[in-house]
């Protein structure tokens, strides 16, 4: 083989490389565009009292994925997994993730092992199409003192495991404890982030929960980059009254309040892992909920999402 072939050959393998990681690098980063959805506790009576209706208005008004928060009796809002699934689907639905408490009574200490009933939440999550099961408390045994508060940890990465078997991820939703209380001298939503896998345990973070227990959302996506594949979109004004979560603060349609949302998701999209964004919203002033959901996904819209 001559010089010049043979670099001729050279450089086209190198070139075709290129393309192909190109290639790959480029399907990556479509794949990688944000998902935005709605948590459904934001319109919860209306999804108690007609679940289908409600779902039926919220695609019309664009929503295209959707995160649960009841899960009873191994059905969602009523439905099995399999039915919800199709209801979905024939809304142009998809509900990538969702809200069940994990407790100490779905972990069998002395068998280590969870108990059936955090297992068939695990399967039916993965039956009606969740990327992520997320729990969002912690029960107030586990953080009165730190040895039981970091053997639940090892639970919950014990969790994550368990959700990697069915292809999708455990995770945790923050409130506003994690944020006042300490152990160790370290507040619990520190301690969390510290004794959770990251590749086994997703954080979704509640931009608004923390803000009256002196959480930060912006120095929070700045200490921790790429933790937090999931955030619940919130904003929160001062009230009168005692507030969502007793701290004086609720919430309202974003872009209205006090939390710099934009700046937030953007750093979050930048930053922060955040690929997934989820509205919610808990109160609703002069509004229905469901015309406090509109206005949040319009406000999301012209930013951008």
């Amino acid at each position: 083989m001559n010089i010049s072939r043979r670099n001729f050959l050279v450089k086209g393998t190198l070139a075709l490389a290129g393309t192909t990681l190109l290639s790959k690098s480029m399907l990556a980063a479509a794949g990688k565009k944000e998902v935005l959805g709605i948590q459904l506790y934001s319109i919860r009576e209306d999804m108690k009292k007609d679940p289908l209706g409600t779902l039926k208005q919220l695609a019309a008004m664009g929503y295209k994925h959707v995160e649960h928060a009841n899960y009873v009796d191994r059905k969602f809002y009523g439905y099995t997994p399999t039915e919800f699934k199709k209801v979905l689907a024939d809304l142009g639905l998809s509900m990538p993730s969702g809200h069940t408490v994990m407790g100490p009574a779905h972990w069998d200490a002395a068998k280590k092992d969870f108990t059936d009933a955090w297992k068939y939440t695990v399967e039916d999550a993965a039956t009606v199409g969740q990327r992520y099961v997320i729990s969002p408390w912690l029960d107030q045994s586990l953080r009165k003192n730190y040895d039981d508060f970091k053997a639940y940890m090892d639970v919950f990465n014990k969790s994550g495991e368990l959700c990697k078997k069915s292809g999708m991820k455990f995770g945790y939703h923050n409130h506003d404890f994690e944020f006042s209380q300490e152990l160790n001298g370290k507040k619990l939503f520190n301690l969390i982030l510290e004794n959770t896998d990251p590749s086994l345990v997703a954080q979704q973070l509640d931009i608004g929960n923390m803000y009256h227990a002196g959480g930060i959302a912006l120095d929070i996506v700045r200490k921790y980059p790429g933790r937090f594949e999931l955030m619940h979109v919130k904003d929160e004004i001062k009230t009168a009254g005692k507030g969502e979560m007793g701290g004086g603060y609720e919430s309202t349609v974003l872009g209205k309040g006090i939390i710099p949302v934009k700046e937030v998701i953007d750093l979050g999209k930048k930053s922060g892992g955040t690929r997934y964004f989820i509205i919610e919203q808990e109160s609703y002033q002069s509004l229905t909920p469901l015309e406090a959901v509109k206005q949040d996904l319009a406000a999301m819209k012209k930013w951008g999402y």
